[in-house]
């Protein structure tokens, strides 16, 4: 489907879980976020209904996100589910890796397409500081695990600090290479202030040809990243609310700050 500026939007995010087992600087604050009842999250069958509306509108790639997705109990069945629908050519996950080690196997024969593994640092005692709890070892464990499962054309996802963990980059970089892994940087961005670049070997932050929107794990399609306009898919229906988001998308991400990072799905 096409929005206002001739993009053609077929792509959508879905949060399925407000909940981590890290805590990143640059995603949550150090306090923690309120999280949702369980009432308010979506259920899978209200997933599979947005993700049909979805495809019957001409998406067709769509990526399951948190929070941390492998915390959301059953998420290798609502893999199956949404792999088995027709029109979705690729279902892909961004996790931290921690729990692939338990569910990579499964949701590779689930249907699972593809893999973003987010990894910051290979210190260990970094690593623990970006995260406020990691475990390196646990994080390379679920890279192995991806491998061995038989996923291929994985992403590693680093997001780089200036004069923190930028010293890395190479590093990251020859890792990703030795592992059979695609890196992507990505530059810390603030959603308040609206700052924000784009993505170093992949789509994001150039905003000319973005081709996506999300869903919140409590039910909420949001345009952009970088924007406070959202969209109840309980109360609107999934069709008409998707088409809302996608008629309201900006030509170029603004400033959000009715949501932390958790809460939309990075």
């Amino acid at each position: 489907m096409l929005d206002q500026f001739n993009r053609n939007i077929y792509y959508l995010r879905i949060a399925v879980t407000d909940k981590c087992n890290l805590r990143c600087t640059y995603c949550m604050p150090e306090e923690g976020i309120k999280l949702k009842a369980h009432s308010d999250i979506l259920s899978f069958e209200e997933i599979e209904e947005v993700v049909k509306a979805a495809v019957k509108l001409g998406f067709y790639k769509f990526r399951l996100t948190g929070g941390e997705p492998l915390v959301r109990r059953g998420i290798v069945d609502l893999a199956r589910q949404l792999a088995a629908i027709p029109g979705v050519k690729t279902l892909a996950m961004t996790t931290n890796g921690l729990l692939l080690p338990e569910y990579a196997q499964g949701l590779k024969a689930a249907g699972l397409t593809r893999l973003n593994i987010s990894l910051d640092s290979l210190r260990p005692e970094r690593y623990r500081e970006i995260t406020r709890c990691g475990d390196l070892n646990l994080a390379l464990a679920g890279i192995k695990a991806a491998r061995d499962a038989g996923f291929t054309g994985t992403k590693l996802n680093s997001v780089l600090v200036d004069k923190f963990n930028d010293d890395e980059k190479e590093s990251l970089a020859s890792f990703a290479e030795k592992n059979g892994l695609k890196a992507r940087f990505i530059k810390k961005m603030d959603l308040k202030s609206g700052e924000f670049y784009k993505v170093e070997n992949g789509e994001g932050g150039d905003c000319s040809i973005c081709n996506r929107v999300r869903l919140t794990a409590d039910g909420k399609l949001r345009p952009c990243l970088f924007s406070n306009y959202e969209v109840d898919v309980r109360s609107m229906g999934a069709e008409a609310a998707l088409k809302a988001v996608i008629n309201n998308k900006p030509a170029r991400g603004g400033k959000s700050n009715n949501r932390e990072m958790i809460e939309i799905g990075g």
